[in-house]
């Protein structure tokens, strides 16, 4: 699986015990994945999964060990558009990695968004270009975005709002440490 991600800033609110977490991650930026690779993710290329329903789960850490929200548990909205993908999650702080996350977000630690996917045979683009080369995804299967330290991408978002809950609308994830298939 690879990971791509932005970092913003995230904002937590809370009330009742719930945590109102909500997040962008914009299309169409470029960023420097390693030197001289450069990579960006194309408007609507995680459209597929996001439109067609299919779970997704908000991480910590990409792990799928550290659950914090997930299209099934009904605690996850993810929205695409031709700039960005929104997520809103409600997370509970019930378990240990969730209060974990929320008071590495209260001191500041963690302010990154990165989305966790495959890139299908044809899902992108590679152009040689003064300066390396630039990957632009066109078209991937999104199966988690997760809360992190040190995103890849330097321009997500994520606002953390912690009020009363509101109730709304897999295989384990592989480390992938090499991003590049030339």
């Amino acid at each position: 699986m690879l990971w791509g991600a932005f970092n913003g800033s995230l904002e937590l609110r809370s009330e009742g015990g719930a945590t109102r977490l909500t997040a962008r991650f914009p299309y169409d930026r470029e960023t420097e994945i390693a030197p001289g690779r450069f990579e960006r993710i194309a408007p609507r290329a995680f459209a597929g999964r996001i439109d067609g329903g299919d779970e997704i789960h908000l991480l910590a850490g990409h792990s799928y060990d550290r659950p914090l929200a997930s299209r099934s548990a009904g605690n996850l909205t993810i929205t695409d558009a031709d700039d960005a993908v929104t997520i809103e999650a409600t997370i509970d702080g019930g378990t240990s990695w969730a209060r974990d996350f929320l008071a590495a977000n209260a001191a500041g630690l963690i302010r990154g968004l990165s989305p966790g996917f495959r890139v299908p045979r044809g899902g992108e683009r590679i152009e040689q270009r003064s300066g390396g080369i630039l990957r632009t995804i066109t078209g991937a299967d999104l199966f988690e975005v997760s809360v992190v330290t040190r995103p890849a991408y330097p321009e997500a978002q994520v606002e953390a709002r912690n009020w009363s809950p509101v109730c709304e609308h897999t295989a384990r994830a592989v480390n992938a440490l090499n991003r590049w298939r030339l």
